[in-house]
């Protein structure tokens, strides 16, 4: 997957093309959209067309912005009907930016299925059960009143 949205403020626009195309993986009975980083803030380019059953961010989100980073998470969930995953990293980079982790994992309701320890890294194991899933969108079917468009 190429990350669609190049984050200027840092400049990525001058050393990296922005991806034009999504990617989904089907892996043991689920369809996994990976994203990378900003392209978090982008809700139209996670947007379930494609019926994921799991959104995955893997970021470098700094501490000064993570109270936005817990929400966009936490909003992809319950807007997609999907299980969110955000892995952030920890520490500092060699321009002096801090991170925080806050890595986490939201049910298709919003509700967080991992606690953490700012500033630490770790491994965890959260179970995914895809019946968890199917029973929420079959149940509360948000996603057949989606709008429908395509992304170029």
């Amino acid at each position: 997957y190429d990350k669609k949205h190049t984050f200027t403020l840092a400049n990525e626009h001058r050393t990296y093309t922005a991806g034009g195309k999504r990617l989904i993986v089907d892996y043991k009975g689920f369809r996994i959209c990976p994203l990378i980083c900003y392209d978090l803030r982008f809700p139209v380019w996670a947007r379930n067309t494609e019926d994921y059953d799991v959104l995955l961010f893997v970021a470098n989100w700094p501490a000064k912005r993570i109270a936005a980073w817990d929400a966009l998470l936490k909003a992809r969930a319950i807007e997609n009907m999907a299980y969110c995953i955000g892995v952030n990293r920890v520490g500092e980079d060699g321009n002096g930016h801090a991170y925080t982790g806050h890595s986490g994992v939201y049910d298709v309701l919003g509700a967080s299925m991992l606690e953490t320890e700012p500033e630490k890294a770790f491994v965890a194991t959260v179970i995914l059960e895809k019946e968890h899933v199917q029973k929420h969108r079959e149940h509360l079917q948000f996603l057949q009143d989606r709008d429908h468009f395509t992304l170029t």
